[in-house]
């Protein structure tokens, strides 16, 4: 099989998906016994047709995943995930927008006046994951053990199945002692919340109620942990990938700093051209029949957005980078019954942070000529360190 896992690779993985989306839309490996979908619709289909693909791999394709929302099928997805959008709501999310501006502009007053940083480690690790922590109802104070449990938990996905090895075993080990940790914390947090509610996200989640129906110990415990990795992860990339985008095409960032009006079209476009996610997995319920080929029932699915948002039968000069691009219908944040909870948290914390950067950050460019090192989850797209030169704006902002 072609190695898509190599850094060289996975800093550029387009050139490898239009050729094997043209020649070979759903490819078969017979070593690790995957099936890849390369193809928009493909995509799509394997992402919502509930009934052909399965997005719990345990139970239908034997391969232990963790209990997250991700992962199940309805009915319990249909209820879990009607609980959980009654605390993650629209409003709850909005209603962040100010504290996000004030750990944005934080940040960035801690390096601005050096005129580099590496904005990966500097910036758009950090905003994230303190944008979690705070959302949630995690004290400040705890933030550094949050971060250790997010590193943890995020290096199950540091292999694919069909892969073993020493790096695997000390994966689920690090997962296994970072869950162990906040088994022993979660509780603790969520009788305070019980005994004195807060305007924070645990406290809704502990008062969820549909129906008559609450969120268990144990489901809270899962959607903690995907926050932890999915709410970090995401912004990450999509922060330093947008930076990239503007960065190798000079043209759209010239035209987007005369009308910064065009940020949420510009946020879009990096969603299609540089998805953060660049796949995901399903397995088959019983035998699909797709591209003239049949996947057996029982089997691995590997399904890349990244490609799907690159396919040029969707897209028109799919490989142009194009912040004005509309209609624009990537599938960057997923499709069907499971796109993802968080997409407006990161649509915001993009817009936010990209508005200060630009904002504050003058001439800005890469700082080294070095090709930059992915990061270490292979199902992710962007750079562990982004490192930058800039001239300084103003070190505060004003309120806006």
């Amino acid at each position: 099989m072609l190695n898509f896992f190599t850094d060289e690779i996975r800093r550029d993985p387009f050139p490898v998906y239009d050729q094997l989306r043209s020649s070979t839309p759903l490819l078969h490996d017979p070593q690790s016994g995957l099936w890849i979908v390369f193809d928009y619709d493909g995509v799509k289909r394997a992402l919502s047709d509930q009934e052909a693909f399965a997005s719990s791999l345990s139970t239908v394709a034997h391969h232990p995943t963790p209990p997250w929302l991700v992962f199940f099928d309805p009915p319990r997805h249909t209820k879990l995930r009607a609980l959980i959008s009654k605390a993650f709501t629209p409003a709850s999310i909005a209603n962040l927008e100010p504290r996000i501006r004030e750990l944005s502009r934080d940040l960035l007053d801690q390096t601005i006046e050096r005129s580099e940083m590496d904005l990966a480690a500097d910036f758009a690790v950090p905003l994230p994951i303190r944008v979690i922590a705070e959302m949630i109802g995690i004290p400040s104070a705890d933030w550094p053990r949050f971060k250790r449990w997010s590193d943890g938990i995020l290096k199950l996905s540091y292999s694919v199945p069909g892969s073993d090895g020493p790096d695997v075993g000390q994966a689920l080990g690090e997962y296994l002692a970072a869950t162990a940790e906040i088994k022993d914390y979660l509780p603790v947090l969520i009788e305070q919340r019980r005994a004195m509610p807060k305007d924070d996200l645990l406290t809704r989640l502990v008062a969820a109620d549909v129906d008559g129906e609450r969120l268990t110990a144990e489901e809270i415990l899962g959607f903690f942990q995907l926050l932890l990795v999915g709410g970090n992860e995401t912004t990450t990339n999509l922060i330093d990938n947008a930076i990239l985008c503007l960065l190798e095409n000079p043209d759209q960032l010239a035209r987007l700093r005369a009308a910064p009006k065009l940020l949420p079209s510009a946020i879009e476009e990096v969603l299609r051209y540089r998805s953060p996610f660049q796949w995901a997995f399903r397995a088959s319920r019983r035998n699909v029949e797709m591209q003239g080929q049949v996947i057996p029932a029982g089997k691995l699915v590997l399904v890349v957005m990244g490609s799907a948002n690159r396919d040029p039968r969707q897209f028109q000069a799919a490989e142009r980078f194009d912040i004005t691009r509309d209609p624009n219908p990537h599938v960057a944040f997923g499709h069907g019954s499971h796109f993802c909870l968080g997409a407006p948290l990161a649509r915001l914390e993009a817009r936010i942070a990209l508005t200060d950067i630009l904002e504050r950050l003058k001439g800005i460019e890469l700082a080294t000529n070095e090709p930059w090192e992915p990061r270490k989850a292979l199902n992710v797209h962007g750079p562990s360190h982004l490192p930058i030169r800039f001239e300084p704006g103003r070190r505060v902002m004003e309120k806006k």
